[in-house]
C-alpha cells in the first residue's frame, strides 16, 4: 500500500479525522458550556445524552443477547479460547511494563520540560489517540511490516518478521495504550506543579 502511493491519501485522512475530531470536541464543551447557563440545562441535554447512551449501550447490549449461552461452558473450556486468553494476559502484562517503563519517562520530560520543541513532542505522542484504526494499522504496517522502515531492517539482517508475532502484538497495544497513560501522567504532574 505504501508503495503504491496510498500512505499520503491515508496520512490526508488521518490528518482530516484528527482536525474534525478535534473540532467536533470544541463544539461539544461550547455547547455544554451554554447547556449549564440555562435554568433546566439537564432537559435541553436530556435528548442528545440519551441518543449517546443509545449508541454506546446498543452494541454492546447486543454481545450479551446474541450471545450463544447454552454453548458457553465449551467454547470457553475450548484450547482456542484458552490460548486466546493466555496470549492476550501476556501481552497485556508485558505491554503495561513497557508503556511505564518507556511512558512514565516520557511524561515526565513533557511535564518539566520548556523547549519549544515539547507541544510537537507532546502532540506526535498523543496522535495515535485520534487517529483512525485503520490509519493506525497502516502506520505500524510502514514502520515494522516486511518492506517498513524497521521492518526490512530486521528481515533483512536478522531473517525476523514480526507480523503475526506476539511482539507485534505488543507492538499494537503500545502504539494504542501509551499515550493514554502519557497524558494522564503529564496532566496530573503539571497540575500538581501549579
Amino acid at each position: 500500500l505504501v508503495r503504491a502511493g496510498v500512505a499520503v491519501p491515508i496520512a490526508w485522512i488521518a490528518v482530516s479525522v484528527t482536525a474534525t475530531r478535534v473540532a467536533v470536541s470544541r463544539i461539544a464543551v461550547s455547547v455544554a458550556s451554554r447547556a449549564r447557563r440555562f435554568d433546566g440545562g439537564a432537559p435541553v441535554a436530556a435528548s442528545p445524552a440519551a441518543a449517546a447512551a443509545f449508541a454506546v449501550l446498543l452494541p454492546l447490549a447486543s454481545l450479551i443477547v446474541r450471545a450463544p449461552w447454552t454453548r458457553m461452558g465449551d467454547i470457553a473450556s475450548s484450547e482456542a479460547v484458552r490460548d486466546a486468553v493466555v496470549l492476550t494476559l501476556w501481552t497485556s502484562s508485558v505491554t503495561t511494563l513497557l508503556a511505564l517503563v518507556l511512558g512514565v519517562p516520557l511524561a515526565l520530560h513533557l511535564a518539566e520540560s520548556r523547549a519549544p520543541w515539547t507541544r510537537w513532542i507532546r502532540a506526535a505522542t498523543t496522535l495515535p489517540i485520534v487517529l483512525p484504526p485503520a490509519a493506525g494499522g497502516i502506520a505500524l504496517l510502514a514502520a515494522f511490516g516486511r518492506r517498513g522502515l524497521v521492518g526490512s531492517w530486521l528481515d533483512d539482517w536478522f531473517g525476523y518478521t514480526l507480523l503475526g508475532t506476539p511482539a507485534a502484538v505488543v507492538l499494537a497495544q503500545l502504539f494504542v495504550a501509551m499515550p493514554f497513560l502519557v497524558v494522564g501522567v503529564d496532566t496530573a504532574l503539571q497540575a500538581r506543579s501549579r
